[in-house]
């Protein structure tokens, strides 16, 4: 009783910062936009509308989608450290987002739709890899991401080298830094429903995910066919990781530091530290934005920012005496 009444705080907790950040990323920004400007200035409506909503309501489900794929890879992965690189999702969406701008001229849609095919093509070779080899388990599938990362690597430094360092590695340096300055709701649009897509699926797993984070042999024995459910939620997860980064650019950190933050306050591996996961992904991603458009005189990729706030959390985690994973 008392560990239920403790998550129903925290969720509240939770839920309350998002909606207040997501409330405060409405109204902080380079040009300000008063409520009462919405129904009496056509043109600060139509900047809200098309621009300002849609670009929050993109950090909210950006945020929310990279905690939940987080908290599903290191449940998966059964590492606190698993994030999208360890199955090369970032470095395939990379190599796809250069490749657009190399040689498709780099417009927004198709960066994006490269970006995605990269990174769903990196997993499916890591998946594809792992499944010729004659090792089977985790520790495999792990080192065929590591290879795949690798030699999408290699690729992506060898666009840079012949890239056109004024114009084409530039376009390429930006979108790796990750930035909300191009969501519009055009974009929100086509972005949002594979996100939904690719959590719903999560969700409906959600008992055969908690199983995944058990021994192989003891998944098995409570009926979980692991041969095909694990890569079947990895895909799910890379297709809601995929998609944002398809349209936002590279996001470091929040993957990683939100599932972190969830386990910490509930001390629990249930799905509903998933969830929340999301939630304070959701948050930290919103408030992050803020700070990358209003505290400099030209908007900073959100990618410092996450790094600037996760790398000293995470260096605090490891000084700590006791951790949640010994």
């Amino acid at each position: 009783m008392v560990c239920k009444k403790r998550s129903a705080v925290l969720f509240a907790v939770a839920l309350l910062l998002t909606v207040a950040a997501f409330l405060l990323s409405l109204v902080v920004g380079r040009y300000s936009i008063p409520w009462t400007q919405l129904w009496s200035d056509p043109y600060a409506a139509r900047v809200f509308f098309t621009l300002r909503l849609p670009r929050t309501c993109m950090a909210l489900s950006a945020g929310f989608a990279l905690g939940v794929a987080g908290s599903v890879y290191q449940c998966v992965f059964q590492n606190p450290l698993a994030s999208p690189d360890i199955i090369g999702v970032s470095s395939g969406a990379s190599v796809g987002a250069a490749a657009a701008v190399l040689f498709f001229g780099g417009g927004v849609a198709g960066t994006a739709l490269w970006a995605f095919a990269g990174g769903f093509l990196a997993v499916l070779v890591a998946l594809a890899l792992s499944a010729l080899s004659n090792r089977q388990g985790i520790a495999n599938l792990v080192l065929s991401g590591i290879v795949v990362n690798a030699l999408a690597q290699s690729v992506l430094m060898l666009m840079k080298l012949t890239a056109d360092p004024e114009k084409e590695l530039a376009s390429i340096e930006f979108w790796t830094m990750g930035s909300f300055a191009d969501i519009t709701l055009s974009k929100l649009l086509r972005t949002l429903p594979w996100i939904l897509l690719g959590l719903a699926g999560l969700f409906a797993l959600r008992r055969q995910i908690l199983l995944l984070g058990l021994e192989e042999d003891d998944a098995r024995m409570l009926g979980v066919p692991v041969k095909y459910m694990r890569p079947a939620v990895l895909m799910l997860a890379t297709l809601a990781t995929g998609t944002v980064i398809s349209a936002t650019g590279l996001i470091s950190f929040i993957g990683l530091l939100a599932p972190h933050i969830a386990r910490l306050l509930t001390h629990s591996s249930r799905f509903s530290t998933i969830v929340l996961a999301g939630l304070c992904g959701g948050a930290l991603l919103l408030l992050s934005d803020v700070l990358a458009r209003s505290i400099g005189s030209s908007e900073i990729p959100i990618s410092i920012i996450t790094s600037l706030l996760g790398a000293p959390f995470l260096l605090w985690l490891m000084c700590k005496k006791e951790t949640l994973y010994e």
